[in-house]
């Protein structure tokens, strides 16, 4: 689905600018995005298979839920409604724990330049899996895994072509802040 974004400068503030995500991709305009990590009391991460029709990616393991922020919405609106839309859990924003902002910069293809700035966050998750419902027409599987196969999986890059390449320090910081919250 097409939606307006707005467009950041190099440093990520609004540049007062907006347009289409795919305006937005094909000339490489940097434009907000939000990335959920949820995880359990009992130390597992939830991550979803992104679907196999997906434009960058497809069917590679990635963060619980990410999506876009719609031209002038909140950053933390923004990650409580993907939440809602991709796993189909209420949450509140208080249930948000802001804990980083990534540039990543995604060459995909002669047209189209992925370049977002990942605002990070962290909720625990207090419902069983088989209580979540995927939105069908962008994830294809969720798994709850234990966070040290994570790690060895991501940060030690040991199944490197399993997960979307967010790249070490992102992944490392992720494990990092989930075990603090263990």
């Amino acid at each position: 689905m097409d939606e307006w974004v707005d467009i950041l400068d190099a440093n990520g503030k609004p540049t007062g600018e907006s347009c289409l995500k795919s305006e937005a991709h094909q000339k490489g305009l940097l434009h907000p995005t939000v990335h959920v990590w949820l995880y359990t009391k009992d130390g597992r991460v939830l991550i979803q298979q992104r679907g196999k029709h997906k434009d960058t990616h497809p069917s590679l393991w990635d963060v619980s839920v990410a999506g876009h922020v719609s031209s002038g919405e909140d950053i933390k609106t923004a990650a409580v409604r993907e939440v809602e839309e991709e796993v189909g859990l209420a949450i509140s924003e208080q249930d948000l724990e802001p804990i980083a902002t990534f540039k990543a910069i995604h060459k995909i293809s002669e047209d189209f330049t992925d370049a977002e700035f990942h605002h990070v966050f962290l909720s625990e998750l207090k419902e069983p899996l088989n209580r979540l419902t995927k939105q069908d027409s962008e994830v294809d599987a969720l798994d709850l895994v234990p966070l040290l196969q994570f790690a060895e999986e991501t940060w030690g890059m040991a199944n490197t072509g399993k997960y979307v390449p967010h790249g070490v320090d992102y992944y490392k910081t992720i494990i990092k802040e989930i075990k603090k919250r263990l």
